[in-house]
């Protein structure tokens, strides 16, 4: 299956841009993924609060598809929690700004994370993090996604009946999905 983006050039993007300012950061990373990847990024930040596995932040999400999606992702206040098991999907977690610590089962120092280092979970695999106050991270996910949204969107509605922020997603997330299908990616 051929996929859009490549993690590897994903990290390289992020790193020329870790001496910005956090909105800057962002611009300057949405200008040189939409030159890498034309007419698939999405420009406009739209923040919704994400909620799952205990941990809260926000995300903005940048690609859609059935096979792919790229958010910006974190919290300025930090949070920590389950990262959840993908059976079919792979996790790459690139580092803007902040630390995130990491551990799997049997595992008693944690993975540390820090601005250009990228975290990867595997598919079927599951984690413990934790994101310290103002971290700020570019996540791309590859392998089947819907299955990703019932713990990502879904999971979380029960504990916090945000169904403005589970319908904002859904929404963009489809809107985004649909428009990669009709293009040919599936």
């Amino acid at each position: 299956m051929a996929f859009v983006f490549d993690p590897d050039v994903l990290q390289s993007i992020c790193r020329k841009h870790l001496s910005l300012p956090l909105e800057e950061k962002f611009e300057a990373i949405t200008d040189d993924l939409d030159k890498e990847y034309p007419n698939r990024i999405r420009r406009k930040k739209t923040w919704v609060f994400k909620m799952c596995g205990g941990s809260m932040g926000m995300l903005s999400i940048m690609y859609a598809s059935v096979t792919e999606l790229l958010v910006l992702f974190g919290s300025p206040t930090g949070s920590e929690g389950y990262t959840g098991r993908y059976h079919w999907s792979h996790v790459y977690d690139i580092l803007l700004e902040g630390e995130m610590r990491c551990y799997a089962r049997g595992q008693f120092e944690p993975a540390v994370y820090k601005p250009g280092d990228m975290a990867f979970l595997r598919r079927g695999y599951d984690k413990g993090y934790r994101m310290a106050g103002h971290t700020w991270m570019l996540e791309y996910s590859r392998g089947l996604i819907p299955t990703m949204l019932i713990f990502g969107i879904l999971g979380s509605l029960p504990q916090t009946l945000d169904f403005k922020s589970a319908r904002q997603q859904l929404w963009e997330f489809s809107r985004m999905a649909l428009r990669e299908l009709l293009r040919g990616k599936i």
